[in-house]
């Protein structure tokens, strides 16, 4: 099959555990550092594409930005699944026609999200999950798409709009990567006000065992992905670059 692209913006907020998830499965992927305008040349060479998270909204003036949501709406149009991560939902809620807003509060740290019914396939019949986020705007559901996840601070936290996911919170992360991400946003723990804003230290309580919690929920949701790229027929192996 095509490798599965993988478009990453900052160092800090990197594939992580779907990079492990990918590997033992013997799916091939390809990461390309977008926010430096390295994207593949066209999303039919790819199997699926993921987009993580970024420091930067999308509705912001870069033309990495504007590059990139062109590619995401090419694999929409060409039947690529894409999986969006945080800031990689937001472009594919544009993607697919909705806007990309302020939350009324940021939300930094771990929080409790409830799933809907129609979503519970994803979540191995959970009806809540423990995910992290950070993230200061928030998306509409797409026309057309399905609400999967919701929480207290911010009601559109994730959707599904046929092959296509789209989350607003990190199921990527690991150990490394979060306290990472805690050190270089450090100032953002004395800006950042509100009822869903966790401190440093609540963040990276019981880290172990909360991330262990966190990618067991990954597994289910990647390997639904995964069978849809099976489902929309992955071609045979070519470069994607």
């Amino acid at each position: 099959m095509n490798p599965v692209a993988i478009l990453q913006h900052e160092a800090s907020q990197g594939p992580g555990y779907l990079t492990d998830f990918l590997q033992s499965r013997g799916v091939p992927c390809v990461v390309f550092q977008a926010a430096r305008a390295d994207l593949p040349t066209s999303a039919r060479h790819c199997s699926g594409l993921v987009v993580l998270g970024s420091n930067a909204s999308v509705n912001d003036s870069p033309a990495w930005i504007a590059d990139e949501l062109a590619l995401i709406r090419q694999a929409v149009a060409d039947d690529v699944p894409v999986l969006g991560h945080c800031f990689g939902a937001q472009q594919l809620a544009r993607a697919l026609g909705a806007r990309v807003t302020r939350n009324a509060w940021p939300n930094i740290g771990w929080s409790r999200q409830a799933v809907t019914p129609a979503a519970r396939h994803l979540f191995s019949g959970e009806t809540h999950v423990e995910l992290f986020n950070w993230h200061y705007d928030t998306f509409e559901i797409p026309p057309g798409a399905t609400r999967t996840l919701f929480g207290l601070h911010c009601l559109n936290k994730g959707f599904a709009h046929g092959p296509h996911l789209g989350f607003q919170s990190h199921f990527e992360v690991t150990e490394h990567s979060v306290r990472a991400w805690c050190h270089e946003s450090r100032h953002e723990f004395a800006e950042a006000r509100g009822p869903a804003v966790q401190s440093e230290a609540e963040i990276l309580r019981s880290l172990p065992e909360r991330t262990a919690r966190l990618h067991r929920v990954a597994r289910g949701v990647y390997g639904q992905w995964l069978n849809s790229l099976t489902a929309m027929g992955a071609a045979p192996a070519q470069a994607a670059r």
